[in-house]
């Protein structure tokens, strides 16, 4: 959706009209979770943070001013609300969900390993990216899943875009060491190298 419908849209919520406020949830509340879900890894807290983000664009609809796109704007006030989260988190708390495909992978069903073997390398794969430092997860996330320029990331981690760069290069670095010992323990060979 590009800034000139979303500027409409906030000119009716403005007016109260709930239909332009519905239009626009359904539109950025998905992307939004994704973001915050990423963060956080609590389903209910990402619901609850999406929900008060997207009320305060309900409260006041006239803060976009229309600098950036929209969607960096609400994931600059996201972040502020993630970060007053993890502010006020007890240190003990457990944050560690695991899908469980138990279900699916008991079954006698072709293609039961494969799905196995899909899942294994999936938490892998998280487990690595989980690893990541907060600045550097963020930062992944933003570029890689949410598909976001440098630009825009700087924007909203409110740093200069070379550090972005920095912080892409470091995290990719991570990422490949860590993948490559859990291949190694699977017996595969190096990321780069011959099988």
């Amino acid at each position: 959706m590009d800034n000139d419908h979303v500027l409409r849209l906030l000119g009716r919520i403005e007016q109260r009209d709930e239909g332009a406020f519905r239009e626009l949830y359904c539109a950025f509340s998905r992307k939004l979770y994704a973001y915050v879900l990423r963060q956080l890894s609590d389903d209910a807290q990402a619901e609850e943070i999406v929900s008060d983000t997207l009320y305060e664009v309900w409260k006041a609809p006239a803060k976009f001013r229309g600098d950036s796109q929209f969607s960096t704007w609400l994931i600059g006030i996201a972040r502020n609300k993630v970060l007053m989260h993890w502010r006020g988190r007890k240190p003990d708390a457990d944050h560690d969900d695991v899908a469980d495909i138990a279900d699916e992978l008991a079954s006698d069903a072709p293609g039961a390993f494969e799905l196995m073997a899909q899942s294994q390398r999936s938490e892998g794969v998280r487990h690595c990216v989980d690893k990541l430092g907060a600045d550097h997860r963020e930062c992944v996330h933003l570029v890689f899943f949410e598909g976001m320029g440098l630009a825009e990331v700087a924007r909203i981690q409110q740093i200069p875009e070379g550090t972005v760069k920095t912080r892409l290069f470091h995290a990719r670095q991570k990422l490949k060491q860590c993948l490559q010992r859990m291949l190694a323990r699977e017996g595969v060979a190096p990321l780069g190298e011959p099988t």
